[in-house]
């Protein structure tokens, strides 16, 4: 059960970064670098790892969606922040 899982996550992070590669093709708006896609890669396995370990780990799911809710904050605040910066 956990190797599908983690198998799902990859495949999830490579669609998710098939998208700005899709988009720079028909547009000049989206310029993305190797290492933007090492670091948005980086950043979207690292949650999908830890919501992952948080499924596994709690057991009340009140606490899972909690645990997931807050990383999933993290991932938008720091996506936001490497976008625009922000703070």
């Amino acid at each position: 059960m956990r190797n599908k899982r983690l198998i799902i996550i990859f495949i999830t992070v490579a669609i998710l970064l098939l998208v700005p590669i899709i988009a720079m093709q028909f547009t000049n708006e989206v310029n993305w670098t190797s290492i933007d896609f090492v670091v948005a890669g980086t950043v979207l396995l690292g949650t999908g790892l830890l919501i992952d370990l948080a499924i596994r780990k709690i057991s009340k799911i009140k606490y899972r969606l909690a645990a997931s809710a807050a990383i999933l904050v993290a991932l938008l605040l720091i996506w936001v922040e490497l976008a625009v910066g922000i703070f």
